[in-house]
This record gives C-alpha cells, sequence and structure tokens, in this order.
C-alpha cells in the first residue's frame, strides 16, 4: 500500500495530506526501464499492467502493489477467463488448498506493539467469518506468512505502505508481508485500525485475491484495465459479487487510508472460495 502526498495550493496553510493505498517496491533495486522486454511481455500475459514494473527482492514489483515471483512468470495454466466487467470480487488461478479445515500461521518479526496489534486484528477480522480457512499469530519458529519491517521514506510523491505475493502452484499462501517502518508511512503513533486494515489486504493477496476493482483501478482515480488474463496467475471473477462499482471493498486497489474491512460482497468472495 502507499501514501500518496500531494500538496495543492488551496491547501498549503493546513498542510493538507491526501492517502491512497498502493503497495510499492520494497527493496527496489532496478528501474522499469532496465526490465526487460521479455520479462514484460510475461508481465502482461499474466494480466498485470507493465507500467513502472520494477526488480525487488523476491521477484517484480507490478502495479505499485505485487510481488510476482519467477515461478509465477514461468508458470503457463490454461485457467478460464471469465470476464472482465467493472468493480468485483477476483481471484487468482492458484488458490490456498485447504482439506476441511486448514490453519495459517503468522509471525510478526522485528516489529513494534501497533504492528503486532494490527495482525491481531486483521486475524480476527478473517477468523470471524467462520471459514475453512483460519489464522493464528505464533511469537517463534517457523510461520506460514511471515510479517516484517522496512524502512523507506518517501520517493516521487508516494511512500511504500506493504507489499505481498501470491499462492504457490502448491497451494500455499505467499510467505512474507512487508510492512513500513518509517514514520511517515503511518505515522508517529500509528493506528492499530489502520495497520490492521493494510494487513488484512496484504493477507488477501496471500490466500489468492486480486484487486476488486481489477478493471478500472477506479480507487486510485483511474479508469485502467490491468491486463487481459488467459493463462498463469490469474483474474477469476467470484460468482455472486457485484458487477457494478464496490466503494468499500478490503481488497481495492488503493485505499481510503483508514480503517477497512470487509464488506458484504467481500463476505460472499471469501465464503465462495473458503
Amino acid at each position: 500500500m502507499r501514501k500518496h502526498v500531494l500538496f495543492a495550493l488551496c491547501c498549503l496553510f493546513a498542510g493538507a495530506l491526501i492517502t491512497s493505498c498502493r503497495k510499492e517496491a520494497v527493496k527496489s533495486t532496478t528501474a522499469d526501464s532496465e526490465i526487460s522486454d521479455e520479462t514484460k511481455a510475461k508481465i502482461y500475459a499474466l494480466g498485470f499492467g507493465t507500467d513502472n514494473v520494477r526488480k525487488v527482492a523476491g521477484g517484480y514489483l507490478v502495479e505499485n502493489d505485487i510481488v510476482l515471483t519467477e515461478e509465477n512468470l514461468n508458470t503457463k495454466i490454461n485457467s478460464p477467463f471469465l470476464r472482465i466487467a467493472g468493480d468485483e470480487q477476483y481471484r487468482t488461478t492458484n488458490v490456498v488448498s485447504v482439506s476441511g479445515t486448514r490453519n495459517i500461521t503468522v509471525l510478526v518479526t522485528g516489529l513494534d506493539t501497533p504492528y503486532i496489534r494490527g495482525t491481531d486484528t486483521a486475524i480476527a477480522r478473517y477468523n470471524a467469518q467462520g471459514l475453512s480457512l483460519t489464522f493464528s499469530r505464533i511469537t517463534s519458529g517457523t510461520a506460514d506468512i511471515t510479517i516484517q519491517g522496512f524502512y523507506q521514506g518517501p520517493s516521487g510523491g508516494f511512500i511504500t505502505l506493504g507489499s505481498a505475493g501470491f499462492p504457490t502452484a502448491a497451494g500455499n499462501p505467499y510467505n512474507s508481508i512487508l510492512m513500513n517502518t518509517h514514520p511517515q508511512a503511518y505515522g508517529a503513533n500509528p493506528n492499530v485500525l489502520y495497520i490492521g486494515s493494510v494487513i488484512q489486504h496484504e493477507i488477501g493477496h496471500c490466500i489468492g485475491f486480486r484487486h476488486t476493482d481489477y478493471a478500472t483501478r477506479s480507487s486510485c482515480g483511474q479508469n485502467v484495465n490491468e491486463g487481459q488474463v488467459t493463462t498463469g496467475v490469474g483474474a477469476i471473477q467470484i460468482p455472486g459479487t457485484p458487477s457494478g462499482a464496490d466503494p468499500n471493498s478490503w481488497m481495492l486497489a488503493c485505499s481510503n487510508g483508514g480503517n477497512r474491512t470487509f464488506n458484504a460482497n467481500d463476505v460472499i468472495a471469501l465464503t465462495y472460495l473458503y
């Protein structure tokens, strides 16, 4: 997720801060111009935009939001391309495999109390849905998902808030969520509900959800389709979710800069999948 700082003339005295929610590279080392055309072609074939692609630890950051691994780029899956419409819930081709029930362990390492409490908030929200997939936070050992920090200030008018990726072909959740500890990301006194909402969104990616406004990125003030999908990662519309605008979904590409949890359509999507 990202925070976008915009200083308009009419807001100079107030120091106005406009926020949106977008993920950017955590350890970005390669500019878009240095990404090969072959790699960009693979990214586009998976259904993702190729603007501002960045090489990051673990793969490539696309749509300022999602980490694609080399496995993602090189896996060809003939999954159905169902439709691209308005604002709907979308899942990836790979989802977390569940037999009966499955508990996903989450470890928070090297982060302060607001991030731990935010993780607990996100976990509680998922567990309250009565899904076959549950979550629990552990304090040591190896977890299915590890949440850790990085420290990165603003760049180009934006600041990184967090990032994650998608499930593996073996049916396991993406194993990492990265959260920014820079004071300009969440402030000197981070709001637990805000952090929890970001982690909730990142967990959504880890278990196979794409952006609700995949087709338009309307939550970011855009009208841009994130790309055709015929193979690979996939953007498969979840039955029962709306084709019209869904402005409060937890998986919108950009956030409202505050507390956001599941709405009624999100619950339909979660229940359908898990």
